[in-house]
């Protein structure tokens, strides 16, 4: 299997042409016209560990959810580890791909993954992309209605987490749930707007929390834990069009915030 028909298969499931104006989603390193892949290696964030790892495994392709290069390099020198990573891929002939935001933003991506995990029916986007079945966020209802703190014990089971932040909401129960993967809070009004009961997301901010004690109940995952499920959607769509390719999951843990 081509490396290019791989990103081929990647690009029709989430255009790039989905992705925010300020993002670098698509090919990052690699000349893939006529590579053959030997394996992909699957992470939320490029590193020098995680290349060592796919150098390991026999992999030259790592596909990423937040891409390695977001800026214009003015140099390639090696003095932080994204200049690093560069050095790296190309010495060891390793493409990096990433599907951002253009896979946060199309039917069956990162939000969809994420309210799978809840089960969520009956979806809606929370901001529809003009011109596509595609969007920013997603809304929809539990089967049925929960107590406030058993939603909060659910999202912290099914994501793996000791604690999520939330606000002080007046609410009781649970059931119409908005949502957004990684840093999502300029989608709380509209959330507000559609009458949710909960929006959750990854990155919220302290000021951001005041003012919706009567209105919705605000819930911050931690931006790394709202996309880990994201490995799942890139590994389906690689394994309908290449079932032999060797598909690895990062052991890396690329989180750069730590809890104690």
């Amino acid at each position: 299997m081509k490396i290019r028909q791989i990103i081929g298969a990647l690009e029709e499931y989430a255009p790039l042409a989905l992705q925010d104006g300020y993002d670098n989603a698509g090919l990052q390193i690699g000349l893939a016209e006529d590579a053959e892949a030997s394996g992909a290696l699957l992470c939320l964030d490029v590193t020098e560990e995680v290349l060592d790892e796919a150098i390991s495994y026999g992999c030259n392709m790592v596909i990423s959810h937040h891409p390695l290069l977001f800026r214009p390099l003015k140099s390639i020198s090696g003095r932080d580890y994204i200049e690093r990573c560069v050095i790296k891929a190309i010495k060891n002939n390793i493409t990096i791909y990433s599907a951002h935001t253009n896979l946060d933003s199309t039917k069956g991506g990162v939000n969809y993954k994420i309210a799978e995990k809840l089960g969520l029916e009956h979806l809606e986007w929370l901001e529809p992309k003009t011109g596509y079945d595609a969007g920013e966020g997603v809304i929809g209802l539990l089967k049925e209605p929960m107590e406030k703190e058993d939603f909060i014990a659910l999202v912290k089971e099914q994501f793996d987490v000791d604690c999520v932040r939330y606000n002080s909401w007046n609410g009781e129960k649970v059931q119409r749930v908005a949502l957004c993967g990684g840093a999502g809070a300029f989608l709380i009004q509209k959330a507000v707007e559609k009458k949710a009961d909960v929006f959750i997301t990854g990155e919220i901010g302290y000021h951001r929390f005041f003012g919706y004690e009567d209105e919705i109940l605000l819930m911050e995952l931690g931006h790394f834990e709202s996309e880990q499920y994201t490995y799942e959607i890139v590994r389906d769509i690689i394994k309908n069009v290449a079932p032999e390719l060797k598909v690895q999951n990062t052991s890396i843990d690329t989180n750069p915030i730590n809890y104690l």
